[in-house]
């Protein structure tokens, strides 16, 4: 089944959002904080958050549908979809719910956890199924309802996320590869910087039978490592990509990073030497949405008509694990 000369294409794009927007200001009812302490130390001026009505499995899927009819397909034409996630509705995954929702009925479905750099590291993926000829369409989405699992008490944290979710096409292609290189990354002796740990209590089953029963705590963070960890392993990561690629930064049109933090945004911009007006950041409306950030600026960008057919980008992602990667592709 392996066919080296099949190559990718990214042939559309779509997000979605939840309907309620939280502004700065109003957070600074519910917590120590102001307007200017989260805009001065983040660039987040609000956020979009998931009612308790709203599902990820129903962002996703509309997220999905709208690449889908950028792509210029139907459901039923999609081969594969990958849900980039940690945030799923259901613990055993919500990739099959959406593609009974979407009715892509002849479609593989499956979840993907990498955090932040989830949406990264889905795409890779679904890159290996198409270059072996196993499959021709995939949907690749990122989506995260991360205000599930905040503490909405700690400042340092809660000001920081918001929901949503975004999705792109990738299509087999015998017209040259559009996915030029890609580079990824873990370091599991981080683990503690950025986690959404299982809490449990031992619970005595049967005599000298205990397990462990419990819930999720909220999301810890170690603000100051994370920042140094990204603005250190991003620019590298994405030099190595461009070294596969046989690029360098100046033939690159956009830079499109997970919108974690505009310090991190600018400082990974400035090592690498891009200008400012290349960077794409949406994080001031939308905040960061782990898994769909990545896409959701993305979408954006296309359809402001910002990233034309032919454009080349570099993005990168890097979170939670820890984890990182880059890659570098041309859209359209």
């Amino acid at each position: 089944m392996n066919n080296p000369g099949v190559g990718i294409a990214i042939t559309g794009s779509g997000s979605a959002t939840p309907a309620q927007a939280v502004a700065n200001q109003a957070l600074s009812t519910i917590v120590d904080t102001s307007d200017e302490w989260i805009a001065d130390r983040t660039g987040i001026k609000s956020r979009h958050l998931a009612s308790s009505g709203e599902s990820l499995t129903e962002l996703a899927a509309a997220a999905a549908r709208s690449a889908i009819a950028a792509a210029g397909m139907t459901p039923a034409d999609i081969d594969m979809i990958i849900l980039a996630t940690s945030t799923a509705d259901d613990l055993f995954g919500s990739a099959s719910a959406i593609q009974g929702r979407l009715g892509a009925s002849k479609a593989v479905a499956f979840d993907l956890t990498a955090a932040c750099s989830g949406f990264l590291f889905a795409m890779v993926t679904a890159a290996q199924f198409i270059r072996t000829g196993v499959y021709q369409n995939v949907v690749v989405i990122g989506a995260d309802i991360l205000s599930r699992w905040v503490d909405w008490s700690d400042r340092t944290t809660c000001v920081l996320f918001g929901d949503g979710a975004g999705a792109v096409v990738m299509q087999a292609s015998m017209e040259g590869d559009r996915l030029l290189s890609f580079y990824l990354a873990s370091d599991g002796t981080q683990n503690d910087c950025l986690q959404l740990p299982f809490g449990f209590q031992p619970h005595e089953l049967l005599p000298q039978v205990s397990i462990a029963q419990g819930t999720y705590h909220p999301i810890t963070m170690k603000g100051r490592e994370v920042y140094r960890f990204a603005v250190s392993k991003v620019p590298e990561v994405i030099e190595k990509s461009l070294f596969r690629a046989n690029l360098t930064t100046d033939q690159i049109d956009w830079l499109l990073l997970h919108q974690a933090n505009q310090r991190i945004l600018d400082a990974v911009a400035d090592r690498l030497h891009i200008p400012s007006a290349k960077v794409l950041s949406n994080l001031a409306h939308y905040g960061n949405t782990s898994a769909a950030s990545i896409p959701l600026a993305l979408d954006e960008a296309v359809r402001s008509g910002k990233i034309q057919p032919g454009h080349i980008i570099a993005a990168s992602g890097f979170g939670a694990g820890l984890t990182w990667g880059a890659a570098i592709f041309q859209w359209g």
